[in-house]
Parts: structure tokens; C-alpha cells; sequence
């Protein structure tokens, strides 16, 4: 049976976080557009990290979280990431 290690973060979709990359499709884009998370989940995936589940959140002072609501027209910019990847240990 394979057993799985998990790990969870923040990542911010963010132009100035981004070094020029090829993994970005080429084009003008928005300053906060998803296509800027491409290389940082890259480098989880080449770490061995398959990515579960990435879910749009506004990020509190203490790292509590909540969903963006559409109704109150907040925009965010946060993603929360859940990884898995296989373990050696049994």
C-alpha cells in the first residue's frame, strides 16, 4: 500500500515575485494573473509534490483563511495549496 506525505501553503499570484520565466505563456498579463504561480508549482512539482487541490483565499494575520465571497466583490490574489507526494517510510 503507498503511503503519502501532505504539506499545505500559500502561494501569491503575484508579477513582481516572478523573475522573466519560460513557463509563463507569452503575452501581456495582468499583474495578479494565475499564469504566475506556473513556477513556483513547478518547483513543488520537481520536488516531487503533486498538487491536490488550490483554492482561492483571503489570508488573515494569523494565517486563518476564508474564501473569497463573490457577493462582496473582494478580490484576491492567495491561493491555499494542498501537495502529496509518495514516502519510503512504512
Amino acid at each position: 500500500m503507498d503511503k503519502w506525505e501532505y504539506f499545505t501553503t500559500f502561494i501569491e499570484a503575484n508579477v513582481a515575485d516572478v523573475m522573466e520565466s519560460a513557463e509563463i505563456p507569452p503575452g501581456n498579463h495582468p499583474k495578479f494573473s494565475p499564469y504566475y504561480l506556473i513556477p513556483e508549482l513547478n518547483e513543488f512539482g520537481a520536488k516531487g509534490w503533486e498538487l491536490i487541490t488550490m483554492e482561492p483565499v483571503s489570508v488573515g494575520r494569523n494565517h486563518d483563511v476564508v474564501r473569497p465571497d463573490a457577493n462582496a466583490m473582494k478580490w484576491g490574489r492567495h491561493y491555499f495549496c494542498v501537495f502529496k507526494r509518495k514516502t519510503s517510510t512504512f
